[in-house]
């Protein structure tokens, strides 16, 4: 199971919004809610392309 350090998370923002993350770790993500995007996380690490990342509902 792979965990984001709380510090990360608070200076990560989305790409597209420049919005503020939250970690679902259910599905390893990164969600912004703003533009409803998912950005997976792999091996650790963060992908904050918005073209990697998966469109919410």
């Amino acid at each position: 199971m792979t965990t984001i350090d709380p510090k990360l998370l608070e200076i990560l923002v989305c790409p597209l919004t420049k919005g503020l993350l939250r970690y679902d770790s259910a599905n390893n993500e990164l969600i912004s809610g703003k533009a409803k995007l998912a950005y997976p996380i792999r091996d650790g690490i963060p992908i904050m392309l918005v073209e990697e990342a998966r469109e919410l509902e």
